[in-house]
């Protein structure tokens, strides 16, 4: 305004009007002087009014009708000159906005007149639009005048003044709406009190309208008025109307102005109530006309679509609904359902062109979409519109392809071609269309023959239309072919880029929003928790509500899309066209998934997985998800049948590839073309940009690369990477350059798909990885059965993903190496395994080596996740997967060795883990690794894992595969012993500390912990682990494992034991040795006794070894021996030990099973180790000395020694030790009691051991045959040899019940025969009188025994009658060798000279018992002499029992086995009897020798009168010697009884007496030779019996009666003998005639002759009341008998007759009466 209101420009102003004035004065001074006075006085008016007014243009418009006034008379004279002067200048004073309300009515008038005379039109025109559009002074009826006056010029003849009239209206028209707007805006700071409208009931109630308003609204309801072909109301004066321009001017006031009808109610009440039914009405005839349908078929003729205005429509239309959809719902679903309606295929081809050009206008704008859907598609009972549109589109594409076009029927023959012909033949004539002569292909869509052009007709994202802007065509358009399709086209395309777009955004919002309000929280997540912030929860409430729009919009889209893409997709033969289609396909995938619409989204995935593929391939995948199933099923929408139309198999594309598609069956090759390529890179991309929202359809993604990959021939590399395989790979491969280049881009792309799984959400890569597992699977199925290179690409993918995913490992771990492990590893194909195997290795070293965070050091659970599924691989018995896992530990070890920590047991359960049948080579790589530990790493892996370690080596050991390997394994083992040795103070600690920390845990959780040999400390019980598994190891099937453990478990237990906590010895000793022990004893007695050939190979196995039984002995051997000397070295250790008792027990006990056992070297080897255990001193007393036993020879200072041996690292603080209990018993304290009981009781169950193995081993069997058992000499001899040792320890309590027992032994292990092949080696020469070993065992345990009881106390000597018991059956042996059982033995002597035939059978010998007999005998006696007087021998009939085995071998005297034997006993008896006859003398009255006498007489009887003839080689010397012997007897006859005769039975007197009488006559042997009568006849002994006789019969010293008991018993028997001597003289003489008599006969009557003078003559001496009355008969009874001797004729006995004659010449008197009673 500024411009007209300054000073310059008024001034200005006032020139001009003056010189206005003045020229229309001019003008009119001829012809209308009333103008021209009317003008002067104007110009004297107005400078009237600059010169009396400041305000000059104020003033002006006040009077400006008298202004005017002059200017419209002008205009009046009709002049054209005047009038375009007139005119000119009004216009000027309007622009300087100088016209009151009046002149302007006034000015209107003025132009109607003129406009009625057709005058000035375009003048008029111009001024109007001045008029109206400087001010708003016109308005009501003359704003209706103008407006009016402008349509007519609009309908007038001239073209000129008709366009710009329209082009006036179209402003003026807008001109009344600013207006409004600008009212609108002044008063909008101003609240007006609302009036209440009445329902709208009068159309005109604009009372409430403000003056502007009102103009505005009677226009537009005029307008609408008009082009219902209705009068209007206020537009007054209107001739002529058409419903072109007056829909065009509703369209541009709806589009202009939207605001006034939304803010005011009145204006929205025209469009509800005027607009909508107009419109609606006006669309009638093109929604009722079918195409081709004849005007007969209806009753009425169809009104037919007029193009114009069924165009302007769909413009007002668009327009409603882009402006006004808040106000009009329910219009707009009509207007909605009638655009669908039109893309009919029945309606008019331009019809659907335009149909689409408005849908397509919606579809850029998704907010609107947005609404369509909120308002219908969500409501429960309303058109789904949204979806329809979407539909109606996809179905319009499709009729495009089904019915070819025939646009127009009146245009079909102009068409510049017609496309409605044949099936194009081939595509490349298909492509050209002539265009000015040249020719191009142009893009386009094929499908069955039908081709349609693309048509570039917008820029992406504007929906700039066509024939919508067609508004000067009066007849429909030719429609190019492939417009329709075009548009619909981009329909598509802008549809799915808008929803996207919109909802990504908003989603994008939601999601930061939500995160800041999140992190406000801190505790809200995505889900619906209940928030104490409003904030929160609205917010909340605002992303459901928006979700479920997304949601519904996608849901009512996407079937539709998804027909029309893949439609389109498979008709495209453009690169671009198809790339455009992938790429809303692909952004549709990706929404979907962003929404979580799992169906959509993988029914998207699903077409681009199809469109990669060739046609028709076999892929279950595809044809099995939901999605897929729509693909060849029509479904219905809104009663349209959409059919999908799966993929035309023609495809026009260049084949780039072919190959073989990957089946079970092998079929024929496939062919990949440039466009499988690319929806192969669209699939890369979608996984790759778009794989956090994949989910399940990762499944789709991988398995349709998978079979691209493998049709391309792609095959895995290192670290899973896919690398173009080599041509040799698949020889029906063939690629072509295009694609040789594009692989390594493709291999790229794949692997960078896989590498960016590192940026996907957990959930995302968990879908990854689950689809990759169900891939392989299925890959896995394909290659089950046949060895065909199997499809690798999963487990490739695994691998990789695994490797880049390591920063957050854990959480896919357990599925990706699950699956490796249970499914590929155990794959029957090879290949396939490999690559699981080589997968799972490769993750784990990639695990260890990555840098985690924090460190794996840190991070224990991460470690051992990581290192389980190696153990895991171990449950997997293919060797090469075996392999390779120990292959991976052996690399572990060697990088990660030092850092693995907790991971130890499960990396030593690896190598644990390998089994005895898996082959050499695992075991050796398994091997390889456990040295590498157990020289490497001890020192740096936990404690808690040595035992493992301990097991592992030990399980090494059992492997039978290899021996060398068990024998370093057991190697192994003890260096790990000295290790814990070296290293012990450490270990301990940290076992010690593990353990408490596990023993808390333990009480929390309120378990019990259990661990082996539990409640030892933690560091015995590694120890205790370590024998344990030499133990096991002690009893392998091979000897050479056996000998090496056995040696390696007792070193370590001698070396290292004393490390052991004091108890740990108990479980040392029950669980450990004796357990062993039990084992051994068991494997040992069950073994073959079968012949072993050969040991493997060429080894020769030595005779001592040739069975399982005898290599199990020396297992047994060994085991004992160990045990013994750890009991014997460690005892002072064990024995206070709370159960040492039961402990000893049972070791005697296996001592005695071995011994027992029927094999010599154990049953000797048990005996050592007896000895061994019982070579044990007490500890000294204070000043005794210890009693060394004879056996016995470790003393004590050994054991001391060995307690405190150097190099202990622990210090020995035993208060047992038996360093402080020497010290203890050093000191004058006395000595526990508890110990020497203790140890009795452990001594006598070795005795009660001993007792048994020397009862059960020396009795004889009851059946014998070639295998008979029979224990051998040494065994015997040491058994025997043991006894002193022992007997030292028990003697106190050795009562006569063991001394029986022991004599049992004694005397069965003398009775045991040899073999006659050991007999050369064990038997003296038979010669030589010498004692075998045992035998002088025995006599040695016999003399011990004796000596103890010697210097024992009284109640111990009553043994000593049962020791000559055992003597004497001893002696008994010279004469009769005992019997071993049933068995047969040859003499000695026999089997001597057998030893030629040194390899018989063998046979048992009986030893040589002489000797040892003899040197019993010795025994007796040197026994005897000293204990004769002993109680117990003299009760126990010792002597009697002596004289009794005597008897033997003096009765047999000749007949012994060695004359030895004989005259040895005749010494001893003699000996004997000269210390136990005054013995016998002294007990005379008791009675306890009685029955000795008659034992004694047989005795002397058998021995002097002998059964047994002297061999016939004796010589004379000999015979003289055994003379000599006899007349010892005699004379000891005479010395030792006769003398005491009165103490002596007088049977036994009698006895001796006959006896003395039988040996005093000569008793002739007939078998002499003459030559020796004279030594043979025993003169001596014969003239020492008679001498005896007759000292007796005169013992002058007789003083008692009883004593002369003796000389009458001798007499009588002398008389008597001398009586029978002289008769048989007699009988002799007579019947020999004149034979002479024998020299002995001669000789014993001479000797009897002269007996009887000495007897007589010694009568005459004796006192004769001495002499008893019957001796005197007896001697005169001889008389006679003499007298008849005198016929002899030897002159010697005549002699000696003579002289025995003489004495008789006493007897011719009776003697003295007083001499008759001398019996009394």
């Amino acid at each position: 305004m500024s411009g007209t209101s300054s000073p310059e420009a008024v001034k200005k102003l006032l020139e001009n009007m003056q010189s206005d004035l003045r020229a229309l004065s001019l003008e009119c001074k001829k012809k209308f002087p009333p103008v021209k006075e009317a003008a002067e006085s104007g110009i004297i008016k107005v400078k009237t009014i600059a010169a009396r007014n400041t305000e000059i243009l104020a003033a002006l418009k006040e009077n400006s009708s008298e202004v005017v006034q002059p200017f419209l008379m002008g205009c009046g004279t009709k002049e054209p000159k005047i009038t375009q002067l007139c005119l000119a200048a009004i216009q000027r004073l309007m622009s300087h906005e100088v016209v009151s309300e009046t002149a302007a009515g006034n000015i209107i008038n003025m132009l109607w007149q003129l406009m009625e005379n057709s005058l000035e039109e375009l003048k008029l025109l111009q001024t109007v639009l001045v008029l109206l559009t400087t001010n708003t002074v016109v308005h009501d009826e003359s704003l209706s005048k103008a407006i009016v006056l402008c349509f007519r010029l609009h309908f007038t003849k001239d073209n000129i003044t008709n366009n710009t009239a329209a082009a006036t209206v179209r402003q003026v028209v807008t001109v009344v709406f600013e207006r409004m707007v600008a009212e609108d805006e002044r008063y909008r700071d101003i609240i007006e009190q609302p009036v209440l409208v009445q329902g709208n009931s009068n159309r005109r109630s604009v009372s409430t309208l403000k003056p502007c308003a009102k103009d505005a609204y009677m226009l537009f309801q005029d307008l609408c008025q008009l082009v219902n072909a209705d009068a209007p109301y206020w537009l007054v004066g209107m001739t002529e109307m058409t419903r072109t321009f007056g829909l065009e001017l509703l369209e541009s006031v709806l589009n202009d102005f939207p605001q006034v009808f939304l803010q005011h109610q009145e204006f929205s009440f025209l469009l509800k109530e005027r607009v909508c039914p107009l419109v609606i009405k006006l669309f009638s005839p093109n929604i009722k006309f079918r195409q081709g349908s004849s005007s007969s078929s209806s009753p009425a003729p169809v009104e037919k679509p007029y193009f114009p205005i069924c165009m302007r429509l769909l413009r007002v239309v668009s327009v409603l609904i882009k402006q006004f959809y808040s106000l009009l719902v329910t219009e707009c679903e009509i207007f909605l359902s009638l655009l669908v309606k039109f893309l009919d295929a029945d309606k008019p081809q331009w019809l659907r062109a335009v149909a689409v050009e408005s849908i397509h206008r919606l579809c850029v704008q998704p907010q609107l979409l947005r609404s369509f859907c909120q308002s219908y598609d969500m409501k429960q009972h309303s058109t789904k519109v949204f979806r329809d549109i979407v539909n109606a589109l996809g179905s319009f594409i499709q009729s495009l392809f089904l019915v070819p076009p025939t646009g127009n029927p009146a245009t079909t023959n102009q068409a510049g071609n017609n496309n409605s012909g044949g099936p194009v033949s081939t595509p490349a004539n298909s492509g050209m269309l002539g265009i000015g002569g040249g020719v191009t292909l142009l893009p386009a869509f094929e499908y069955r023959g039908t081709w349609i052009p693309i048509l570039t007709i917008t820029v992406q994202g504007s929906a700039k239309a066509t024939y919508l802007e067609m508004l000067d065509k009066v007849e429909p358009p030719t429609i190019p072919e492939g417009y329709a399709m075009s548009v619909a086209f981009h329909c598509l395309l802008d549809l799915v880029r808008g929803i996207t777009s919109m909802i990504e955004g908003e989603l994008g919002e939601v999601e930061t929003e939500c995160q800041t309000t999140t992190e406000a929280a801190s505790s809200l997540t995505q889900s619906s928790e209940q928030q104490e912030l409003q904030s929160t929860s609205d917010q909340m409430d605002k992303e459901i509500v928006s979700r479920a729009v997304w949601e519904e919009m996608v849901n009512a889209c996407w079937c539709g899309l998804l027909a029309a893409l893949s439609l389109l997709l498979d008709a495209s033969t453009d690169e671009a066209a198809t790339e455009n289609i992938l790429k809303a396909e692909l952004t549709m995938a990706a929404l979907c998934g962003r929404l979580g619409l799992v169906t959509s989204r993988d029914a998207f995935i699903t077409a681009i997985c199809k469109g990669s593929l060739p046609p028709h391939y076999a892929l279950t995948v595809l044809n099995t998800t939901t999605a897929a199933t729509l693909s060849n099923k029509s479904y219905s929408i809104q009663g349209q049948s959409v059919m999908m139309i799966s993929p035309s198999s023609e495809s026009h594309q260049q084949v780039v590839a072919v190959g073989q598609p990957l089946a079970v069956q092998p079929q024929g090759t496939v062919m990949l073309t440039s466009k499988n390529i690319q929806c192969m890179r669209t699939l890369l991309n979608l996984a790759h940009c778009h794989g956090a929202v994949l989910g399940t359809s990762w499944q789709l993604v991988l398995a349709t690369l998978q079979h691209l990959v493998w049709i391309l021939g792609l095959k895995p590399s290192s670290g899973g990477a896919l690398k173009p395989g080599r041509a040799v790979e698949g020889p029906s491969t063939v690629l072509t350059t295009a694609v040789m280049t594009d692989l390594p881009v493709i291999s790229n792309i794949l692997s960078r798909l896989f590498e960016s799984s590192q940026y996907l959400d957990d959930v995302s890569l968990h879908h990854l990885i689950n689809a990759l597992c169900s891939l392989s699977l299925e890959a896995m199925d394909m290659a089950y059965g046949n060895n065909k290179e199997p499809s690798l690409f999963a487990v490739a993918k695994l691998l990789e993903t695994g490797l880049v995913n390591m920063h957050r490992i854990e959480i896919l771990w357990r599925p990706l190496t699950g699956h490796l492990l249970e499914k590929v590893c155990q794959h029957p194909n090879s290949r396939m395994r490999e690559w699981g195997a080589e997968a799972l290795t490769s993750l784990i070293k990639a695990g260890l080596t990555f840098n985690h965070d924090p460190p794996l050091s840190q991070n224990q659970r991460l470690q051992l996740l990581l290192l389980n599924p190696l153990k895991e691989m171990s449950s997997i018995n293919h060797p090469d997967i075996r392999l390779k896992q120990l292959e991976c530990v052996l690399q572990i070890l060697q990088s990660q060795g030092d850092s693995l920590g907790p991971g130890w047991p499960l990396v030593l359960g690896v190598m644990g883990a390998i089994r005895n049948d898996q082959g050499e080579s695992l075991i050796r790589t398994a091997f390889q690794c456990l040295q590498l530990v157990v020289t490497d790493f001890l020192p740096t892996m936990p404690c808690t894992c040595l035992q493992i370690v301990v097991d592992v080596a030990g399980s090494f050991g059992l492997h039978n595969q290899e021996l060398n390997i068990s024998l370093t394994s057991i190697g192994l083992l003890w260096n790990i012993s000295d290790y814990f040795f070296q290293r012990g103070e450490t270990i301990e600690k940290e076992l010690d500390k593990e353990e408490a920390a596990q023993q808390k845990q333990a009480e929390e959780k309120g378990v019990v912990l259990n661990r082996p040999f539990h409640p030892a400390p933690p560091f015995d019980c590694l120890w205790l682990c370590l024998y344990a598994k030499l133990g096991e190891l002690c009893v392998d099937p091979r000897p050479a494992v056996r000998k090496s453990a056995g040696q390696t478990l007792f070193s370590t237990i001698g070396a290292h034991g004393t490390l052991l906590q004091h108890s740990t010895w108990h479980t040392v000793i029950w669980k450990v040795l004796f357990h062993l022990l039990d084992r051994v004893r068991e494997s040992s007695t069950t073994a073959d006794k079968e012949k072993i050939e050969s040991g493997g190979g060429n080894i020769l196995i030595h005779h001592s070894r040739d069975t399982a039984e005898k290599q199990w002995a020396e297992t047994w051997v060994l085991t004992l021996a160990g045990v013994a000397r750890i009991f014997n070295t460690r005892r002072y250790l064990l024995q206070p030990l709370g159960d040492f008792s039961r402990a000893w027990d049972v070791l005697l006990d296996h001592i005695q099973s071995a011994a027992l056992s029927k094999n010599n070297e154990v049953s000797l080897a048990a005996l050592k180790s007896f000895q061994e255990i019982l070579q044990i001193v007490s500890p000294v007393r204070d000043s005794e000395k210890p009693e060394t036993p004879p056996a016995v020879n470790v003393p004590v200072p050994v054991l001391i020694g060995s307690i405190s041996g150097p190099g202990l690292s622990r210090p020995f603080v035993r208060t047992d030790s038996i360093g402080e209990r020497l010290g203890r018993y050093n000191s004058s304290e006395p000595p526990e009691v508890t110990d020497e009981l203790e140890d009795l009781n452990l001594w006598w169950a070795a005795w009660n051991t001993w007792y048994r193995i020397g009862s059960e081993s020396t009795k004889p069997p009851i059946t014998f045959d070639k295998l008979t058992f029979i224990p051998s000499q040494p065994f015997l001899t040491a058994l025997i040899q043991i006894f002193p040792a022992l007997y030292q320890h028990i003697k106190t309590g050795f009562n006569m019940d063991d001394l029986q027992k022991l004599g049992v032994i004694l005397h069965s292990a003398v009775s045991v025969p040899i073999s006659s092949d050991a007999s050369p080696f064990i038997l003296p020469s038979y010669t030589e009188a010498v004692l075998t070993s045992l035998q002088e065992a025995v006599l040695t345990a016999l003399d011990v025994l004796q000596k103890a009881i010697c210097v024992g106390p009284e109640n111990m000597q009553i043994m000593y009658p049962a020791i000559f018991d055992q003597l004497l059956a001893f002696v008994e042996f010279s004469c009769k060798p005992p019997q071993y059982g049933q068995l047969e033995t040859k003499h000695i002597a026999n089997a001597k000279y057998n030893q030629i035939q040194l390899f018989a059978p063998a046979e048992w010998v009986a030893l040589n018992y002489v000797p040892f007999a003899e040197r019993s005998l010795e025994v007796v006696v040197d026994l005897y002499q000293k204990t004769a007087c002993h109680k117990a021998v003299v009760n126990e009939k010792v002597l009697q029992n002596i004289i009794k085995t005597l008897r033997v071998p003096l009765s047999l005297k000749y007949s012994c086995p060695s004359e030895s034997t004989w005259k040895l006993a005749v010494s001893s008896l003699l000996k004997v009897l000269s210390i136990g006859l005054p013995v016998a003398r002294q007990h005379a009255s008791s009675g306890k020798f009685d029955s000795m006498w008659p034992e004694l007489a047989n005795t002397f009887e058998d021995f002097l009168f002998t059964k047994s003839i002297p061999p016939d080689n004796l010589s004379i010397q000999e015979f003289q010697r055994n003379e000599s012997i006899d007349v010892e007897v005699v004379q000891l006859i005479s010395t030792e009884i006769l003398p005491y005769a009165n103490f002596i039975p007088k049977e036994f007197v009698g006895q001796i007496m006959t006896m003395l009488n039988k040996g005093s006559i000569h008793s002739q042997s007939s078998s002499f030779t003459e030559a020796e009568i004279d030594i043979r006849l025993r003169e001596e002994f014969s003239k020492m019996c008679f001498e005896t006789l007759l000292q007796f019969s005169f013992s002058n010293k007789v003083t008692t009666p009883q004593e002369g008991y003796i000389s009458r018993m001798a007499l009588s028997v002398l008389l008597k003998r001398s009586q029978d001597v002289l008769h048989r003289y007699i009988e002799d003489e007579r019947l020999s005639g004149k034979c002479p008599l024998p020299r002995q006969q001669v000789t014993e009557i001479i000797f009897v002759l002269k007996a009887v003078s000495t007897l007589i003559d010694s009568l005459k001496k004796t006192q004769p009341e001495n002499v008893d009355g019957n001796t005197w008969a007896q001697v005169i009874a001889l008389y006679p008998t003499l007298v008849e001797c005198i016929t002899c004729s030897s002159a010697e006995v005549c002699s000696a007759l003579k002289e025995a004659l003489v004495p008789f010449k006493d007897f011719m008197q009776p003697p003295a009466s007083k001499v008759q009673n001398g019996e009394s």
